[in-house]
């Protein structure tokens, strides 16, 4: 019997295809909706995790704060307190100085703007950074106080076009002052870093920074790096132990890598519930559509209902049919959403680029969400058919 409930409501369904069709729309739109939305944002998340661990998952920063304390903290923020707090923190393998600003480059008489980073040689593997040509600073350039510079990817190119630019000369204006460099590297495409996009970067030696660049000996960040095996929130506990003994006030910024993804983690679960929620709106709507188009039917279908009655069939057998036939348009709806859902997922990843991340848990949701949405809204179309008097059905026009 209940085979033939089955036949009977496909062929139904199927003596009426584009009204069938009509009525799934609502469904494969609200399911591709909450599948696509929720793939592209972990696959986004994906995206932007890969690039933040690509800096180091060990990685720290510590600057100033903007506090009551802050200027005071400046003035202490030197080369020497990024010594102290290595010999300090014993978890702490590197703790490397930066000074930036934005400057100038002349070459040949033409002019380009650029970051200038005044730092160490433990920049370059803390950022997991390396030359394409060249080399990086070393201990002689930091010690001797040369005037030697590396030059990033971006502005290697802006300057000397695909010639190698090691050996030249360039001259750096900075705060008022103009000296000559001797170009000793080009870093590889780095893209976005610790301290901004490191290809539009020229980095030299902090101590010929400081000593004839700048006017001060403050730096204006500590890149500290988690020795093996250390988890980063126990380095930085450390650190900011340290610091707050040393400064005397919290009056500082200390973070990590992973508070930052645990922070990208929380907001884009909040932003995915939200959307999904917004799209699973439309799941709603949909169903609707299908109780609309199912109240139709039983109306269209009341005669052959009252002729089902009068040869035996029951109140049971009718609500069967006509709950199975809602169920058929939100489970083959649902099942074309997620066709239509994947094909937007791979459509806007391969755009942008990204991993395309299938989330399997929300491919399950919204296929049994529209299964919930036919048995919900059809339920009561079916209610209403299966008690439909015979008599009145059978003299219905």
């Amino acid at each position: 019997m209940f085979r033939e409930i089955i036949r009977m409501a496909l062929a139904s369904l199927k003596a009426n295809k584009l009204r069938s069709f009509l009525s799934m729309l609502g469904i494969i739109i609200g399911v591709a909706a909450v599948i696509s939305i929720i793939s592209i944002g972990s696959s986004a998340q994906e995206e932007v995790t890969a690039e933040i661990r690509g800096l180091g998952s060990d990685l720290i920063w510590v600057s100033p704060g903007l506090g009551p304390d802050a200027a005071d903290i400046r003035d202490k923020f030197t080369v020497e307190l990024a010594r102290s707090a290595r010999a300090g923190s014993p978890d702490i393998v590197n703790v490397v100085p930066s000074k930036s600003g934005s400057g100038q480059l002349t070459r040949r008489g033409d002019d380009y703007s650029a970051t200038i980073v005044g730092t160490e040689p433990e920049y370059a593997p803390i950022n997991l950074y390396d030359p394409a040509l060249g080399r990086f600073i070393n201990e002689s350039d930091l010690d001797g106080v040369r005037n030697s510079v590396v030059l990033g990817s971006d502005i290697a190119e802006e300057i000397c076009g695909a010639s190698d630019p090691v050996g030249e000369r360039i001259t750096i204006s900075y705060a008022g002052r103009s000296v000559r460099f001797n170009i000793i590297g080009v870093m590889e495409e780095g893209g976005q870093g610790a301290t901004g996009n490191l290809d539009s970067q020229v980095y030299v030696p902090i101590s010929t920074f400081i000593n004839r660049l700048a006017d001060d000996d403050r730096v204006d960040t500590y890149y500290a790096q988690a020795g093996p095996h250390v988890p980063a929130r126990q380095a930085r506990q450390q650190l900011d132990y340290f610091f707050r003994r040393y400064l005397g006030s919290d009056d500082y910024n200390i973070f990590s890598q992973d508070q930052i993804l645990d922070v990208l983690d929380n907001v884009s679960a909040t932003l995915t519930i939200m959307l999904g929620g917004i799209a699973g709106i439309s799941l709603l709507v949909g169903g609707i559509g299908i109780m609309n188009i199912m109240l139709v039917s039983v109306t269209e279908r009341t005669r052959e209902i009252g002729i089902r009655k009068a040869l035996g069939a029951k109140k049971r057998h009718i609500l069967s049919q006509f709950l199975f036939e809602a169920l058929s348009l939100t489970g083959f709806g649902g099942m074309l959403g997620i066709g239509l859902g994947w094909l937007a997922t791979y459509i806007v990843t391969d755009i942008g680029g990204w991993p395309m991340v299938m989330s399997p848990r929300a491919v399950a949701l919204a296929f049994f969400f529209s299964l919930a949405i036919g048995v919900f809204f059809g339920l009561y179309p079916a209610i209403k058919a299966a008690r439909l008097d015979p008599v009145d059905a059978l003299s219905y026009e």
